[in-house]
């Protein structure tokens, strides 16, 4: 029996680094995260996310891997952060099957509406005969409401193939929901902009002293 106590521990760490990587306020996250075992301890795999900004005008989503270049963060700090992530969400897995849970090969993580959602997938994705590139294409259509008809037209056709296949086939999933974490997590973006204002406040005090001894 899943000791529901340690997995719950572990999601709400997902959630914490998560909210602490989002810069500023959103309505809806998706994370996508995968992983393929070469051996004892060993894998392969990939994770990213996007996330919805709040505001009245809707907006498209944004990928992870862009928020330092918007918002001026250093990327080997931030790029560090995702790798903790990608390790906790592998710590969960590590968790489940010490519990003898079956070996779940891929996740998609929803947060939406205060609901944390989970959809743990068990594909082979060693013996699948498309590439990640391909399976992000359709994740991003799935997922982010990404409109196929942007696509171009080798992709679209790959896809539309892939949606085509997906229903001739049973797709074997487990799903979980729960509210989410509710401890307020500061943003990255929070304490990015402190550390610069203590830097501009040194600079300052620095200077005042040059002119006195002047």
């Amino acid at each position: 029996m899943i000791n529901e106590l340690r997995v719950r521990k572990i999601y709400e760490e997902i959630q914490k680094k998560l909210f602490y990587m989002i810069p500023e306020k959103w309505e809806k996250v998706c994370l996508y995260a995968s992983f393929i075992d070469n051996s004892i301890n060993n894998y392969t795999g990939e994770m990213f996310f996007y996330y919805f900004p709040k505001s009245i005008i809707k907006k498209n989503p944004i990928n992870v891997y862009e928020v330092p270049n918007i918002f001026s963060i250093d990327e080997t700090s931030y790029l560090k952060l995702a790798k903790e992530l990608y390790s906790t969400i592998k710590l969960l897995r590590q968790e489940m099957i010490s519990q003898e849970e079956k070996p779940w090969s891929n996740l998609t993580i929803t947060i939406e509406n205060a609901i944390f959602k989970v959809e743990f997938y068990y594909d082979n994705l060693e013996k699948e005969e498309v590439n990640h590139y391909y399976r992000h294409l359709l994740w991003r259509h799935q997922n982010l409401g990404t409109p196929i008809e942007s696509y171009s037209k080798k992709d679209k056709d790959i896809v539309e193939k892939m949606i085509a296949r997906q229903r001739l086939i049973k797709i074997e999933k487990k799903v979980h929901t729960e509210g989410i974490y509710k401890e307020k997590t500061k943003k990255m973006i929070e304490e990015y902009n402190k550390e610069e204002n203590k830097i501009e406040e040194e600079i300052k005090i620095k200077s005042q002293i040059l002119n006195i001894d002047e």
